[in-house]
């Protein structure tokens, strides 16, 4: 990793411990594959199971709180647990509700095989991290193991085994509320987050009471929604599909994820969880993936509205026989099953392998050896160490959009006000919070600036503008609910009179700073151009207000960059940066040919790019080296590797944090290749006038891609690349590497 890797060690170590950072780095890992060293118990179980058993291990119902189609599913659990026709429950919580079910399934049921209890653990159970769209501003993956390890810790406690989490969607669309779950509109920068986040959830071992499995979600391309409207339709291609929409799934089961939940769009008009394209042909057989494909919830229910099934029977044999193997609230396999089997519309060996799968996590989990929570050692708050660790992660992901004249970061002493309608708020945790969400408030801009700003400053409130501070703080933004699962926005512009707030108080001449909670990139209106500083802090969880405070004060100089484009506005999109070339592309050097792609009323480029983000520090980077100019398709495809290095130095007064990135282009090719793609990010540290090397090797996968081949042809062809090196995604210096 080299001399760069130094800001991501120290920020590890202040997490977790510097002796179980490192140990983590180079250890396998955790995942319910079939090396679990328990096949045969498997095999000799379902030998002995009914028909009815087996399909109650492919059963999941919703707890207390959630209602399925046919309403509360409690009572519905508790009988089939007694019976031994239940696998899994979702959304049941604490330690004492999990050991009270889990002893009827355990102790009074005929073969006596627990439950594993799933729920969504997104971004913390106690303690709420910043979401993770945020945590991808980062572009530090450690933020996400961090999350990871935290959330697991707590949820383990509370009698949860399994979380439905990385959200591993790729997203060009902002309107889509679920943009805030996902990492952006890359898919390495994903892969990356994906991968991070499993290994925090698992660990080395899922078996420990302080891990949980983790579902990498939702297969596949639901972020290509059309429109960005939630559970939308998606047409794509056999390549698309393949490079930009899947390499985070493999990265995420590279990293041992143990689960894969289906998605609810349609594939090309195949609904994901009918989709055997997907998930047997792909998932299963090309990527050898031996886990749990759960659905998501009804998702087998929605195959009768898509008009993919004529009935129940018939959603559940579409979705079995497609590789699902759990489904979760609907119970058309449980209603229907038995006579499927029997008139042969499904096969046996299918069934057999799908309550393999779930036995094969259940015994990862060690839920056969030691079935129950324990009751005494229950985490019921977040620690001292966990909000530390939460504000960390929340300064970190933090993104300076603007600072004309440096009026960041707020110098000691002066009189500040805090004024919005977000100003003294407390919905700061995003959507999916978790059950902390409500149950522990976050810390509020105005909170975290009274404590930044010390006793000898004086810092007032008020809902509108103001006179009389030295400096103004306008803290707006979206609510939670604006942002997430069925959140689709068609305006990205910021909701009510929050402009004509920032308008009033640009109009009182007095120096100011805009903070941004949000859970999408949104459409920053006229008052941009007014505004001396933006900080964009996202949702930034249970200790928000801290850590926008110790950004503004300078305590943590922002380092994060935009992991999606935001637009100028929304009848530009889309627009992201890993677009492919037209015949007649847009050239910033000609702005006068009018007969090129875009739009006459508006800039061709994004308000802000992906990759950008500013410091209270100057950087500059060199051109991108490599000692390997030449090098063979045949010697990449045999798995031989390059090297660019790229020196980057801080040019400032002050320490501080940059990201390193690489993009790839391919300028001809037999399929048409994004204009760029990142290929490699490192978040350095580096004191004032110091710099350092950061390096990076590239494999066929960084120069290669995956044709329209149904059958998945990844091809590496000859020709030039050009690879660039930067600070954002419009970086201008690079070299040029010859594939022969």
């Amino acid at each position: 990793m080299g001399d760069g890797d130094v800001g991501r060690r120290t920020f590890l170590a202040a997490m977790t411990g510097g002796a179980a950072a490192t140990a983590a780095v180079g250890t396998g890992p955790a995942s319910a594959s079939g090396h679990t060293g328990h096949e045969d118990e498997i095999r000799a179980l379902i030998g002995r199971m009914t028909v009815a058993e087996k399909l109650g291990q492919l059963q999941q119902l919703a707890w207390t709180g959630a209602t399925g189609p046919g309403g509360d599913q409690t009572a519905v659990a508790e009988a089939a647990a007694r019976k031994g026709e239940l696998g899994s429950v979702l959304n049941i919580i604490g330690a004492r509700h999990s050991n009270a079910l889990q002893r009827i399934a355990v102790e009074e049921s005929r073969l006596g095989i627990p439950l594993v209890f799933g729920l969504d653990v997104i971004h913390g159970f106690w303690t709420t991290f910043p979401i993770p769209l945020a945590q991808a501003a980062s572009f530090d993956p450690e933020t996400a193991r961090t999350d990871g390890e935290v959330s697991a810790k707590e949820a383990r406690s509370n009698g949860v085994h399994w979380t439905f989490s990385p959200m591993t969607d790729v997203t060009h669309e902002p309107r889509w509320g679920r943009i805030a779950e996902s990492s952006g509109e890359d898919p390495y920068l994903t892969a990356a987050f994906a991968a991070a986040k499993t290994r925090g959830y698992q660990g080395t071992d899922l078996t420990a009471q302080d891990r949980v499995a983790a579902c990498a979600k939702h297969f596949v391309a639901y972020g290509g929604a059309e429109g960005g409207r939630d559970y939308n339709t998606v047409d794509v291609s056999e390549s698309r599909l393949r490079n930009l929409y899947l390499p985070p799934f493999k990265a995420a089961l590279d990293a041992g994820c143990a689960t894969v939940m289906a998605s609810f769009n349609t594939i090309s008009g195949i609904p994901a969880h009918a989709n055997s394209h997907t998930l047997t042909e792909i998932l299963k057989e090309d990527w050898e993936f031996d886990g749990v494909v759960v659905s998501d919830w009804n998702g087998v229910g929605e195959l009768l509205p898509h008009g993919f099934a004529a009935d129940g029977a018939d959603a559940g044999r579409i979705a079995l026989t497609a590789g699902v193997d759990m489904e979760m609230v609907s119970t058309h396999l449980v209603d229907h099953g038995a006579r499927l089997l029997a008139s042969g519309r499904i096969r046996e060996d299918r069934l057999d392998d799908a309550v393999a799968r779930v036995l094969r996590l259940k015994f990862a989990l060690g839920l056969f050896e030691r079935p129950y929570a324990d009751e005494s050692a229950v985490i019921e708050v977040p620690t001292r160490e966990a909000r530390e660790a939460a504000r960390a992660v929340a300064a970190r992901s933090m993104v300076l959009l603007k600072n004309d004249g440096g009026v960041l970061p707020i110098a000691p002493g002066i009189s500040v006000a805090v004024v919005g309608p977000f100003a003294d708020s407390r919905d700061l945790q995003g959507t999916w919070a978790g059950p902390g969400g409500d149950k522990f408030p976050p810390v509020s801009v105005l909170a975290g600036v009274r404590e930044a700003a010390g006793r000898g400053a004086k810092v007032t409130y008020g809902v509108g503008a103001t006179k009389n501070a030295d400096l103004i703080v306008v803290v707006v933004g979206e609510g939670a609910r604006l942002s997430g699962e069925a959140a689709s926005r068609s305006d990205l512009t910021l909701p009510g009179d929050q402009e004509k707030l920032i308008a009033a108080v640009a109009a009182t001449g007095t120096p100011f700073v805009v903070v941004l909670l949000n859970g999408r990139p949104l459409t920053l209106g006229d008052w941009l151009g007014a505004a001396p500083a933006v900080l964009e802090a996202w949702h930034p969880g249970i200790e928000g207000g801290h850590a926008v405070a110790d950004v503004l004060y300078g305590k943590v100089n922002p380092g994060g960059k935009l992991p999606a484009s935001f637009p100028r506005n929304v009848g530009q999109l889309p627009v992201h940066y890993n677009h492919e070339n037209t015949g007649r592309p847009y050239d910033p050097e000609n702005p006068g040919n009018t007969y090129v792609t875009g739009y006459l009323d508006v800039d061709r480029t994004p308000q802000f790019p992906f990759g950008y983000g500013l410091s209270y520090t100057t950087f500059e980077t060199g051109d991108p080296k490599t000692a390997t100019p030449r090098i063979s398709a045949a010697d990449l495809r045999r798995g031989e590797t390059f090297d660019v290095e790229v020196e980057v130095r801080n040019t400032g007064e002050r320490d501080g944090d940059e990201v390193v990135q690489l993009y790839v282009h391919d300028p001809a090719a037999t399929l048409v290749q994004p204009v760029r793609r990142l290929r490699g990010f490192r978040r350095v540290t580096l004191p004032a006038g110091e710099r350092t090397t950061v390096r990076f090797t590239l494999s066929a996968q960084d120069v290669g891609f995956w044709t329209n081949a149904l059958d998945g042809r990844f091809v590496v062809e000859p020709g030039d690349l050009v690879l660039y090196a930067g600070t954002s995604s419009t970086a201008r210096k690079h070299c040029t590497v010859v594939v022969t």
